[in-house]
């Protein structure tokens, strides 16, 4: 009878030193006021970040808008926010585009983000994607590289909902290359791991599918490529006006 008295209390007392390890804290998140969290969405969505309801909770949403602002300034994207990671929003200042101008998407393959500029040639939205891996893949029968591919592009196709491509599901796709697409998926790394399509999180899916319509210019870029396309903006805006022109 003692020796289960002594194995019952030395479970006990296991179970309390289990509770107190630092595993099991509470996430630096956990320990910022309300008003706080919400002063950080707050500036995150005046700077562009896609944050959803500014309301002082750090939900899903607001999450990924952290880690897209900890990617762009070249911070580690763990998606914590702390009182340095406070400082750090409260001094930054909104990213501007690279091919400033005209309305297009910004697929950024070093930073893993994408921008989205407006009519007015503004950053509108910002997102964290997960790109192309780089590795090579055979599955399903296919073989090939994990490449997004870089330059400049149109979105050439759309989807709704789900579509089914030889390597996966593709939520609200909007192809750009070759059957590469800018699609909503309930993984995106924060880092480059898909087979080439440029991955967002889903509650952005079906809104930008909305903000690109086929036609819409994308451009994809790293350190050692970019081509601006604002010369196929200008013939876009002439071929408008001619089609209003022709309309009166």
């Amino acid at each position: 009878m003692t020796y289960i008295k002594t194995i019952l209390f030395v479970f006990i007392l296991s179970v309390f030193a289990l509770g107190s390890t630092p595993e099991n804290k509470k996430s630096p998140s956990s320990s910022l006021k309300r008003e706080q969290v919400r002063t950080a969405e707050r500036q995150l969505a005046d700077l562009g970040y896609w944050t959803g309801p500014v309301d002082g909770v750090l939900d899903a949403v607001s999450h990924q808008a952290l880690i897209a602002f900890q990617k762009m300034e070249g911070r580690t994207p763990t998606g914590r926010l702390t009182g340095e990671e406070l400082e750090a929003i409260a001094s930054a200042q909104r990213p501007q585009a690279r091919d400033a101008g005209y309305r297009h998407v910004e697929i950024d393959i070093d930073k893993q983000i994408l921008m989205f500029i407006n009519d007015n040639g503004e950053v509108a939205k910002i997102l964290p994607v997960s790109t192309g891996s780089g590795k090579k893949y055979s599955e399903n029968g296919m073989k090939g590289t994990a490449y997004t591919p870089r330059g400049r592009i149109r979105v050439y196709a759309k989807a709704s909902g789900w579509k089914k491509s030889p390597l996966g599901m593709l939520y609200f796709p909007n192809y750009f290359s070759d059957g590469i697409a800018i699609h909503g998926n309930p993984a995106v790394p924060t880092d480059p791991q898909s087979h080439g399509c440029v991955r967002i999180p889903m509650f952005a899916s079906v809104e930008m599918s909305k903000l690109l319509p086929v036609g819409s210019i994308v451009l994809v870029y790293d350190s050692q490529s970019f081509v601006s396309a604002k010369d196929w903006a200008e013939v876009d805006k002439d071929k408008q006006l001619g089609s209003i022109g022709a309309q009166e």
